[in-house]
């Protein structure tokens, strides 16, 4: 996912010097990892996670000196994703934000390790039912995702209980994640950055900074970083931040990499909301032409 970023402009260049930087505070090797490591490798939370912002960032700072993005737009990201958007609303510095996601991933994983969990997709049905059947079950929902998405987390064997008997008209997928996040089981790893992150700089968002516990606008960076460590624990309620984007007026959406899902989950729930999906350079043009056409409205 990192390799298009890497190219020989001074913007590569500029990427390949704060992968360095990252990969020196987290201790992984990170530009390895985002280009020739292989899919069982980044499967690690411990890995995916700061990988997914190191990329995140990478391109929001080639964005940004591509395009002057309007200065109302807001920014939200899903779940790790959140730690990405809180920098690009200035909230973190990029460094700042890899290294939070580095220890995020690293005691995610550890909590993990301590007993059977995982997660699975609900797709369909009623979300009354399946909350109901979730609750009975012992189930949380972990996501609450819009569009017809429920992600369920919990014990392994509760989780097969549910595939083998899914709410009236869902189907259950399950996810290939190593365990219960954003449910009480990651209890451990929220206080570990609670802890981590007991001296961590921050300043106020510099743009509407949505946040996943509700959809909200936060305005205070201690109260961004404050959600951010309790988020762990905490359903990620991204049906909320859509609604949110609705009632701002938001036109059009641009998803950083590694893209896709999101903007998936906004055309389905956000119909007639332009979207893009930012996965290499070669779509940079896009997303200017995409900004320029709605610099009218909020983009």
């Amino acid at each position: 996912m990192l390799s298009p970023w890497l190219d020989d402009t001074p913007h590569g260049t500029a990427a390949q010097e704060s992968l360095e930087a990252w990969s020196s505070a987290s201790g992984l090797d990170l530009r390895r990892l985002g280009t020739t490591a292989d899919e069982n490798e980044i499967k690690d939370t411990a890995v995916t996670q700061p990988l997914v912002v190191a990329t995140s960032l990478i391109a929001a700072a080639r964005l940004a000196a591509t395009i002057d993005l309007p200065a109302d737009a807001p920014t939200a990201g899903h779940s790790v994703g959140e730690l990405a958007a809180a920098a690009v609303a200035g909230v973190l510095t990029p460094d700042a934000a890899v290294g939070l996601a580095a220890v995020r991933g690293r005691e995610m994983a550890a909590a993990c390790a301590a007993e059977p969990t995982g997660m699975s997709a609900v797709l369909g049905g009623n979300p009354d039912d399946v909350l109901a059947t979730l609750d009975k079950l012992g189930l949380d929902p972990a996501n609450l995702n819009g569009a017809g998405q429920i992600v369920a987390a919990g014990p392994v064997s509760a989780l097969e209980a549910l595939a083998a008997e899914p709410p009236e008209r869902a189907r259950v997928i399950s996810l290939a994640v190593a365990g219960a996040f954003h449910t009480r089981f990651m209890a451990p790893a929220e206080d570990a950055l609670r802890a981590h992150t007991a001296d961590l700089a921050t300043a106020d968002p510099d743009r509407p900074l949505l946040s996943n516990a509700d959809g909200t606008v936060v305005t205070s960076g201690a109260e961004v970083l404050r959600r951010l460590v309790a988020q762990v624990t905490l359903p990620v309620r991204w049906n909320a931040c859509m609604t949110t984007l609705r009632e701002v007026g938001v036109t059009a959406v641009i998803e950083l990499p590694p893209a896709g899902a999101l903007v998936g989950l906004v055309k389905r729930e956000l119909k007639g909301t332009a979207t893009l999906a930012l996965k290499t350079p070669d779509d940079l043009d896009a997303a200017a032409a995409l900004v320029s056409e709605h610099t009218g409205g909020n983009a």
